[in-house]
């Protein structure tokens, strides 16, 4: 059989408004969501191939909370919202709000951990990047410093995601570009900046490696970059590294790519504007004269219905590469069984 995505379960998850982003915790047995009742939700599975809500966390989060994304140890929960806030949720007897983080003249748009768990990137509707240092004191209060603002982006940054290994930031932008951040001495510098979309790039994100970026845009295209260098090893490789556009996906969406990740197996989904959710193959097998060629973008399976509004987040389950997530205008939240053959 050809490569197909099999509906699980579809839950009515925010009350019947948006829901903006689902994050799988690293152990990849719940799932948070947030929308814009100011909510976020913890599922878990109380049976196979059912998801039911396990917490709601409230009170941290005065207008929409837009992204949610989990620390490595899975212990905390970082929240960003229009409220130009984000916060630091952690479990404690149960999940409690343990920090703040103020500083942004808008809306935050997206929150991300760093691999190591001690930095943590928010954007903003106000242009800029922040990077946050995170520190535990001994009485176990959470120390929260900011380390760095960039300013790189000349208009409202969307994204924000971490290498998987090192402490290297890529952002997306409504002005049409990626932006890859390294550390530059004792302050943080903007190293590369990826052009080609022609219209505003909501999301990009790293493969497992590391050597690889996906973007999707507004322009209905995703687009592969790699670095010219191979894999990073360290993070001050990142200061001279070139990165470069090896593949264009152009026709396979309708409108508007909101958001994408990379499955563990080197898939890549889709969140797309005309409801439709898609998985992505890389093809590396290309050879030309015995010299291989640059991996290739194709599709690979479509649910073109998989909504009934536009898709805003898809997210691949860390310890089930089969599994896929999806959220939703509508207020849903979809899981998705991908069989590849």
């Amino acid at each position: 059989m050809p490569p197909r995505l099999e509906l699980i379960q579809s839950i009515d998850a925010h009350q019947q408004t948006t829901v903006w982003k689902v994050a799988w915790n690293p152990a990849g047995t719940i799932l948070a969501s947030c929308g814009t009742d100011k909510n976020i939700r913890l599922w878990g599975e109380e049976s196979p191939g059912k998801y039911v809500c396990k917490t709601i966390l409230t009170d941290g989060h005065q207008r929409t909370v837009r992204c949610v994304s989990w620390s490595p140890c899975g212990r905390r929960l970082a929240s960003a919202s229009f409220d130009a806030t984000s916060s630091i949720w952690e479990r404690r007897e149960e999940f409690e709000c343990v920090a703040t983080l103020e500083g942004h003249e808008s809306e935050v748009k997206s929150v991300s951990w760093s691999a190591s768990g001690d930095l943590l990137a928010t954007c903003s509707r106000d242009k800029s990047v922040w990077i946050w240092e995170i520190g535990q004191e001994e009485d176990d209060d959470l120390e929260v410093e900011c380390a760095s603002v960039q300013s790189a982006h000349t208009e409202d940054v969307k994204h924000v995601a971490w290498h998987p290994s090192l402490s290297i930031l890529c952002s997306t932008s409504y002005d049409d570009t990626v932006k890859v951040f390294c550390e530059d001495e004792d302050d943080w510098a903007c190293c590369a900046t990826l052009t080609g979309h022609e219209s505003t790039v909501w999301c990009a994100r790293f493969n497992r490696s590391g050597n690889s970026i996906a973007s999707c845009s507004d322009d209905c295209s995703v687009r592969l970059w790699q670095c010219s260098s191979g894999a990073l090893t360290t993070s001050s490789a990142a200061a001279s590294a070139q990165w470069h556009c090896v593949s264009t996906l152009g026709d396979a969406h309708g409108r508007a790519v909101f958001d994408l990740d990379w499955s563990a197996e080197g898939f890549i989904a889709t969140a797309c504007g005309d409801n439709g959710v898609r998985v992505l193959g890389v093809d590396t097998t290309g050879v030309a004269g015995g010299t291989p060629q640059a991996p290739v973008l194709h599709p690979c399976a479509a649910e073109a219905d998989a909504h009934s509004q536009d898709v805003n987040c898809v997210a691949w389950n860390p310890k089930d590469p089969s599994l896929l997530a999806s959220c939703s205008d509508d207020g849903t939240i979809k899981l998705w069984r991908f069989h590849p053959d």
